[in-house]
């Protein structure tokens, strides 16, 4: 089992904690770093822009995602545009469609066109990254973000649709493919294994980093020892 250091794929910390993203920077294998406005709520975080622009400033080198949270698409633009000029190190977040379902192609290829680099999110099928590829710019770098985790809890395997994934964005070679929401930690060796070039993954999943390549005897001991210590401090009994 590989190491974190040794994989090709980029590990993106998914999050909004401020702290815990300062202490995720000073590991070199975090090469980058995502957040929505759903996390920063989780996060009680009160003014957007305030904390983007106080993370921006914090970790200056890496490529930090920002969203976007209007519905409209003129709404979109503007904030789209505000949000990529708070630092050079910023992507923006573009949904890849609204609350109406309506495509955001139009708006993906403004955006693109002009040079703004982009995270087009939400993505769940191969349509659809089919159609933000023709959208995207050639020339300009972007993110397409496929939701590998919940394609997988509707019961699809999401390798296989990762993997021709890879092959529709071919077209765009400066785009990459982001495994978003993945749900355990084998995930990002799936993801590593067909070529993904970025997965993002939440605090929690992280730590698990330290359980990769682990003797599994050694575990299975660990894990008789929990529910031994358990009941112990729970005072459980049993009458014979």
């Amino acid at each position: 089992m590989p190491k974190p250091s040794d994989l090709n794929i980029k590990i993106f910390a998914d999050g909004a904690d401020f702290d815990s993203m300062m202490a995720l920077y000073a590991e070199p294998y975090i090469k980058g770093f995502t957040t929505n406005p759903t996390l920063m709520r989780k996060a009680g975080i009160q003014d957007y822009e305030a904390f983007a622009r106080k993370i921006l400033e914090a970790i200056p080198d890496r490529p930090i995602s920002l969203e976007v949270f209007a519905d409209d698409f003129e709404s979109m633009e503007r904030q789209a545009r505000a949000i990529a000029g708070w630092g050079k190190n910023v992507n923006v977040k573009i949904p890849v469609t609204n609350t109406k379902g309506e495509f955001s192609g139009d708006l993906i290829r403004r955006l693109s066109t002009d040079g703004i680099v982009l995270n087009v999110t939400a993505i769940l099928s191969l349509n659809q990254v089919m159609r933000v590829a023709e959208a995207l710019d050639a020339e300009t770098a972007s993110i397409v973000s496929v939701f590998a985790g919940r394609v997988a809890d509707t019961g699809v395997d999401p390798v296989p649709l990762m993997a021709e994934a890879l092959h529709i964005l071919e077209s765009r070679p400066k785009a990459e493919l982001l495994w978003a929401s993945p749900r355990e930690l084998l995930n990002i060796f799936q993801a590593d294994q067909i070529g993904t070039h970025i997965i993002t993954v939440t605090h929690d999943l992280l730590k698990k980093l330290a359980n990769a390549g682990y003797d599994l005897e050694a575990f299975s001991l660990d894990t008789v020892k929990m529910f031994f210590n358990d009941a112990l401090a729970s005072n459980f009994s049993i009458k014979a």
